[in-house]
């Protein structure tokens, strides 16, 4: 008699790895090279003390964009919390991700993540980024799919899915004994 005894498998070779896991590490391998090439370029071009400075007021602008619409979040989820029945108001802009996103990518170091994250804060091409994003999380796959029951669910918050008429029954109390068991001592 084994306990535990391990089961085997037979594979018919590697495991089959998607698309996106074998892009993603080539992309940012190939995303750093050009940060570190372009620091270069303009170190050579500028000196070591501009790349610093443009460096510095990236990490700085970043971390007060973050800040900014953290607070903004914050105080659009109180505003909700305190007015219970009332639905919440849309953000202007469309929300805070595309905001904290660029924030983020301004405290990346690299001019390349600097320009991405001025794009995703400049409201033309923040409503262009969140179109596109948006028209992408809608296409059928697992991704689009949980972002279509996010939103539904969202919508059902706001009284304006389904309200399904119901009662709800609690089980908590023990069973009643019945007439011929013994009692148990207390």
């Amino acid at each position: 008699m084994t306990f535990g005894a391990q089961q085997q498998t037979v594979n018919s070779g590697p495991p089959r790895r998607s698309r996106a896991r074998r892009i993603v590490p080539l992309v940012v391998a190939v995303w750093v090279v050009l940060e570190v090439w372009l620091l270069t370029l303009v170190a050579g071009a500028a000196g070591g003390w501009t790349v610093f400075a443009l460096l510095a007021g990236g990490v700085i602008a970043g971390s007060y964009v973050i800040k900014r619409a953290g607070r903004r979040a914050w105080q659009r989820l109180t505003q909700s919390l305190q007015t219970p029945g009332a639905a919440p108001a849309p953000a202007e802009g469309g929300g805070n991700t595309l905001t904290m996103l660029g924030g983020l990518l301004l405290m990346v170091p690299g001019l390349i993540s600097d320009v991405a994250g001025l794009l995703c804060l400049f409201p033309p091409t923040r409503a262009l980024l969140r179109g596109s994003l948006e028209r992408r999380l809608r296409r059928p796959g697992t991704l689009g799919e949980a972002f279509q029951q996010a939103q539904q669910a969202q919508r059902t918050r706001m009284g304006e899915g389904k309200v399904v008429q119901g009662e709800v029954i609690r089980e908590d109390a023990p069973p009643a004994p019945r007439p011929g068991d013994p009692q148990l001592p207390r």
